[in-house]
């Protein structure tokens, strides 16, 4: 058996095992962290001075101190001190200070970027993946240099936006 579960890696209590109570409240307590986190800030690499109970960092790289080690986990301070969590693939925190998400992707925490397929708006679909090039206004037999600029302003929006991609 083993003595953590396999995707949290919360403690188990053992079969006879004297002292449940404190690997329940160690795990209890790393689900506090868990369970819908909210973290401070990302990136920090020294623990504040004074945090209080409930409080959790993103931890940044090349920490240091207590929470050397750690670095990318969330560090989430508990009366009983600071309890680190390594981030899985797809894990997301709310980041106080940003006023975003950061989930973790391949390897790093991303503040703000939203993935998806499609953008809906009140039930409406509103923005999709990108479509294939429009290629800008040329040619013809009779040039209206005012179309083809608001045309290519049209295009330029598109693009921005990367809603079409670049055309030839």
């Amino acid at each position: 058996m083993d003595d953590t579960t396999a995707r949290l890696d919360l403690p188990l209590i053992a079969p006879g095992q004297a002292g449940k109570e404190i690997t329940h409240n160690e795990a209890l307590s790393r689900l506090a962290i868990l369970v819908q986190p909210i973290v401070m800030t990302v990136g920090v690499t020294t623990p504040p001075p004074d945090p209080l109970p409930g409080q959790a960092w993103i931890v940044g790289a090349a920490a240091e101190g207590i929470w050397a080690g750690h670095d990318l986990a969330i560090a989430g301070w508990t009366d009983g001190g600071w309890r680190f969590v390594s981030p899985e693939e797809g894990m997301t925190a709310w980041v106080v200070a940003d006023q975003l998400a950061a989930r973790f992707l391949e390897g790093d925490w991303r503040i703000g970027e939203l993935r998806g397929r499609q953008l809906f708006i009140d039930g409406s679909a509103s923005i999709g993946a990108p479509q294939p090039a429009i290629a800008d206004p040329v040619g013809g037999t009779n040039i209206d240099l005012e179309s083809r600029s608001s045309i290519a302003g049209i295009l330029d929006a598109l693009r921005y936006h990367g809603l079409v991609e670049r055309g030839g």
